[in-house]
């Protein structure tokens, strides 16, 4: 999920009373609930590296005790500004960054993304495909229940009433968000049914997924697997179904290409990381007899405009003459 949401969650866990008589403790939940997001230091090295240890250690619930404390000492700077820090004070603020942290691994459970939990045990990829990275509602909900008390304490300030301190709407607000990710997960299931209940150009779906959109939780864009193609198929739920719709991305020979790619530092985290993948096998025009290779994500739209694009530029021999990940529209590669 985005930083937003994470902060947000922080925002109202720390309101329900988690954070109750721990000085800034508030900070603290924040500060939790977005670090494991630290791992983009990594994309200094290069975009594929950060590709490679994204969602990994800092987002693996088998690190997460460790994760958990590593806000503690700049929390234990600001607090000991207000006294002595005893140690009981020390495991309440433990426990308030263990909390907050876990909501980080678990909303990012989500989205289409996906995340490493057993991260070093396994390197599998888990990913709910319920919520788009930015939830439109979420926003709304978790903004609503944040800015609400806020707002009411400068109006009960202005006539001279005590505010309230925000902890029913910090728990309505948590259970809103629950409310929304069952509803999504209901939907989620009946749009891969729809998907897997027809064919598609007479071949029947191999694999199917369902990313959601941003506001609508009704629209989702069908990722379909059959033995020629992939297709991207628009889903309405509640309108009538057409699974010709879309686009169509048939599958071109990649036998020789695949291994090649694989021994390659970029394709082997590409080829790990992606889920619905589109392969473009074209010839280059230089140098003479090279072959162009393109490989997309389509969890992340068409191949033409996707998030998540690596190619690779193959002499006639196998050699790999030129390796490039592209994040986004930002391109890191080797020659």
């Amino acid at each position: 999920m985005d930083n937003l949401t994470h902060s947000l969650t922080g925002v109202l866990l720390a309101r329900t009373g988690l954070a109750r008589r721990v000085p800034f403790g508030t900070a603290l939940a924040v500060g939790a609930a977005n670090f494991g997001d630290i791992d983009i230091i990594t994309g200094a090295e290069s975009w594929i590296c950060y590709l490679h240890y994204h969602r990994g250690f800092t987002h693996s619930l088998v690190w997460l005790p460790l994760v958990a404390a590593a806000p503690l000492p700049l929390w234990w700077l600001l607090a000991r500004r207000r006294g002595p820090v005893p140690r009981a004070l020390w495991l309440h603020a433990y426990l308030i960054s263990f909390i907050a942290a876990l909501t980080h691994p678990l909303l990012d459970l989500l989205n289409v993304y996906g995340i490493r939990l057993w991260t070093p045990f396994s390197g599998r990829w888990f990913h709910l495909d319920l919520l788009f990275i930015v939830d439109l509602w979420v926003w709304a909900i978790l903004l609503v229940c944040t800015l609400g008390p806020m707002l009411a304490r400068l109006v009960y300030s202005e006539i001279g009433a005590r505010g309230a301190s925000g902890r029913a709407m910090a728990w309505l607000g948590l259970a809103a968000f629950a409310a929304v990710i069952g509803l999504r997960a209901l939907l989620h299931e009946q749009a891969l049914a729809q998907l897997n209940s027809r064919v598609y150009a007479g071949e029947p779906p191999r694999r199917v997924l369902a990313s959601p959109s941003p506001a609508n939780p009704w629209k989702w864009t069908g990722i379909v697997e059959t033995r020629s193609a992939w297709r991207l198929v628009p889903v309405e739920l509640g309108r009538p179904f057409d699974p010709e719709a879309g686009s169509a991305f048939y599958k071109p020979a990649i036998e020789r290409f695949r291994p090649i790619i694989a021994a390659t530092g970029t394709g082997r985290v590409f080829l790990d990381f992606s889920q619905a993948q589109s392969w473009s096998v074209t010839p280059a025009p230089d140098p003479e007899g090279a072959t162009l290779v393109r490989i997309t994500d389509l969890r992340f739209g068409h191949p033409e405009d996707n998030a998540f694009v690596a190619e690779f530029l193959i002499d006639p021999s196998g050699r790999v003459l030129r390796e490039e990940f592209s994040f986004g529209g930002r391109r890191a590669g080797k020659r």
